[in-house]
């Protein structure tokens, strides 16, 4: 793969004032000089150059020519960024002409993995970096701009080097078998492993908070008809995307957006009214909302405070049983007529309660402070502290806590030193797998193939 030399158009696309073309590989230089007419041939590193872009003898703009000369790039090999005026067919006259002059089409994001493969940046950044291209909300670009400067990194980093110290303990033992583990030395290992399982169990903990900024949480918001579910689907949303009136079971089927409510990322699916019908339609609608709840995290349970409870708000307090759910007491402008007994049942039934009025757009921010204490964004600092953001670095970090423990067991039973050597280096290539070499190329390949082609 790293022989050919690539391009991509970088930026998105789209009509705009400015297109990058990027060109990697050895012959990124050549084939620059190839298309564009320049008015000296000395091209220096980290200069730009006013050029003719040319496809064949005929000039099809006019831009500007960088070159980054390896290892001093973003992929570590030579390369080449063309700036062009940024209409869709100009940026893919350009691309066409790079690839006339010897450049091979780019796979989706082979740049960033070239920069992995040479050492660029490993791999947590990479998969940050992805993240920040993908950032929807201000939570996930700013914990992503900070796994991308390296936090997640240097707290792993810190961990193994905790690790190598109980495993050089350890064979120093090994090393005079004549002699038993002193209690100097079993206290000595004993502290550094307490070091390591407090802090994986601390970056384990992360996770949920990494996964509900980045991943998202599939949320359900349910209740009976006209409870004012799609009231406070459009409230969280912020725009009038459920059609809202005063007619029961509007909404027929399950809608979805994502939402950001206090930092944390909703998969928000506003569903149809539960109740019994005989309209096949609607029918249908209360069958997927049923569906939805089962396949969902977190339920937002919407209950009519301006009418008193029916067996359908008991039916969707059952339907919270075993989930992590939030009581949404709706129409608060009107006058209470939900019993204390409902009320009382609503704080056993549900995690939290809140009190809004989501036609007036009251108790948002109480609604917000709930799910960002629900998922400890209070306790994290987004912009500089280590975060476990996905599913892959949690593996790695549960099984290095895992192996970890079992090398502290085997050190409390008074097991041999190689036993407990052999539980820490289990433990340390499993920590290898968040940002080193020790992953297979189906694994790189499919962490890259997410990003889009031309990063």
């Amino acid at each position: 793969m790293l022989n050919r030399t690539i391009s991509a158009i970088s930026t998105a696309k789209g009509k705009g004032g400015v297109a990058i073309i990027r060109i990697s590989g050895d012959e990124a230089l050549s084939i620059a000089k190839k298309m564009l007419r320049l008015k000296t041939e000395n091209i220096e590193p980290r200069k730009s150059y006013y050029c003719d872009i040319l496809r064949g003898d005929e000039v099809i703009d006019d831009g500007i020519l960088t070159y980054f000369k390896a290892p001093a790039s973003f992929t570590g090999e030579d390369v080449c960024e063309i700036a062009c005026h940024g209409g869709m067919y100009v940026t893919q006259a350009v691309l066409e002409s790079t690839f006339a002059s010897g450049a091979s089409p780019a796979s989706a994001g082979e740049f960033t993995k070239r920069a992995y493969i040479n050492g660029k940046l490993t791999l947590s950044h990479a998969e940050a970096i992805g993240q920040i291209i993908d950032a929807k909300t201000d939570s996930q670009l700013r914990l992503s701009s900070s796994q991308a400067r390296g936090a997640l990194t240097k707290q792993v980093d810190k961990i193994r080097e905790k690790i190598l110290d109980c495993i050089s303990h350890a064979y120093a033992t090994i090393d005079y078998p004549d002699e038993d583990i002193s209690e100097a030395e079993i206290s000595e290992i004993n502290d550094c492993l307490d070091y390591v399982i407090s802090s994986l169990d601390s970056l384990k903990k992360t996770y949920r908070t990494g996964r509900a900024i980045c991943e998202g949480i599939k949320t359900a918001i349910i209740g009976k008809p006209n409870a004012g579910k799609s009231s406070l689907y459009n409230l969280l949303l912020g725009e009038d995307l459920a059609i809202v009136t005063d007619i029961a079971g509007t909404t027929r089927d399950v809608i979805e957006h994502t939402a950001s409510v206090g930092g944390v990322t909703l998969n928000l699916a506003d569903t149809a009214g539960i109740h019994e019908t005989f309209d096949t339609v609607e029918k249908i609608g209360v069958e997927r909302a049923r569906a939805k709840i089962e396949s969902s995290e977190l339920l937002l349970c919407v209950f009519d405070s301006s009418s008193p409870e029916t067996d359908e708000d008991y039916f969707i307090l059952n339907c919270a049983e075993g989930k992590t759910a939030v009581a949404v007491i709706n129409k608060t402008d009107k006058q209470n007529k939900l019993s204390k007994e409902f009320i009382e049942k609503i704080d056993t039934g549900c995690q939290k309660k809140v009190y809004i009025s989501a036609k007036e757009g009251d108790g948002k921010n109480e609604l917000a402070k709930i799910l960002s204490d629900m998922y400890n964004l209070g306790e994290i600092n987004l912009s500089s502290d280590a975060v476990v953001a996905n599913a892959r670095q949690f593996a790695s970090v549960s099984l290095a806590l895992d192996k970890t423990l079992e090398a502290k067991e085997a050190l409390m039973l008074g097991q041999t030193p190689d036993i407990i050597c052999f539980s820490l280096e289990n433990a340390l290539a499993e920590l290898n797998m968040i940002d080193k070499r020790e992953v297979s190329e189906e694994v790189v390949s499919a962490i890259f193939s997410r990003f889009c082609v031309g990063k």
